[in-house]
């Protein structure tokens, strides 16, 4: 679906060097601080920014090759970016029915009810969440072959941020075929969803793993000085170290558990992982 080598684009105070995939049928996470390069990404695949170098194929063809017929594949959704505020459901809803052939009116306006968005209330009167709920709505409206979702969940509490994560997987049970490439500086949105994560920082993937991975096979050691100055260190990725122990991420974690049980041995979340490979 996605193909990404050696994306390039160069501001004044930031550069963005990224190779990355999105199979058909799969869920991509892209995770990382504000800032670390995950917009400037998403807005290249989408045509919005042009890269200074590298190459990019979305569905088999470079963004700036793609007709209006090819766009209709891909379902976007940026977090700052949106319809005039002027406008109502109703309003919207007549400007998808002339641009998307496939734009499924009845189940967008069941959709926008079940979720409790009004018709006839201007944009500007919207909530955040609301507002979040109808870009994905949109996003979904056409039968699209490939989301394409930036901070979809920014902002929102935890409810409205799960009601989305819904709507993305009763999205994905329609069609095995369909695919996600979705960021978030959220993990625990990611973790539920993604079949892998790429993780980026300062503009370059410092990791990508499946999630299954990252939850199964790698750990949190928590050691004292003497504990971590005994321990076989060669599967420890990073470590930290505070003033009276030591916190080191590894891939091995069941190496450490059958071999150092008197350690402790916790499971890895995204969020731990992050800390400790910038604190490298």
């Amino acid at each position: 679906m996605i193909k990404i080598q050696n994306l390039q684009k160069n501001y004044k105070d930031f550069s963005l060097d990224v190779s990355l995939e999105v199979p058909a049928g799969t869920v991509t996470g892209l995770i990382g601080k504000n800032g670390a390069g995950k917009s400037t990404t998403i807005k290249s695949i989408l045509g919005l920014v042009r890269p200074d170098g590298g190459r990019i194929e979305v569905l088999g063809k470079t963004p700036s090759a793609f007709t209006g017929r090819d766009k209709e594949a891909l379902g976007a959704a940026l977090s700052e970016s949106g319809f005039s505020q002027q406008l109502t459901i109703k309003d919207i809803t007549g400007i998808l029915r002339k641009i998307y052939h496939n734009f499924e009116e009845e189940r967008f306006s069941r959709q926008c009810k079940d979720q409790g968005l009004p018709m006839d209330k201007q944009l500007k009167d919207f909530s955040t969440g609301m507002k979040a709920k109808l870009r994905v709505l949109v996003a979904i409206s056409h039968k699209a072959k490939l989301l394409v979702l930036d901070e979809p969940t920014a902002g929102l509490d935890v409810l409205a941020r799960n009601e989305i994560l819904d709507m993305l997987r009763a999205y994905l049970e329609e069609d095995s075929e369909r695919s996600i490439l979705i960021s978030s500086h959220i993990s625990s949105d990611l973790e539920g969803l993604c079949d892998d994560i790429y993780m980026i920082h300062n503009g370059r993937i410092i990791l990508h793993e499946d999630t299954d991975t990252i939850l199964g096979k790698y750990g949190i050691l928590k050691v004292s000085e003497e504990e971590y100055n005994a321990l076989d260190q060669q599967y420890l990725i990073a470590t930290k170290k505070d003033k009276f122990s030591y916190t080191c991420l590894t891939k091995e974690k069941q190496f450490y558990l059958e071999n150092y049980p008197n350690i402790v041995v916790e499971n890895s979340n995204i969020d731990e992982m992050i800390i400790l490979l910038l604190s490298k």
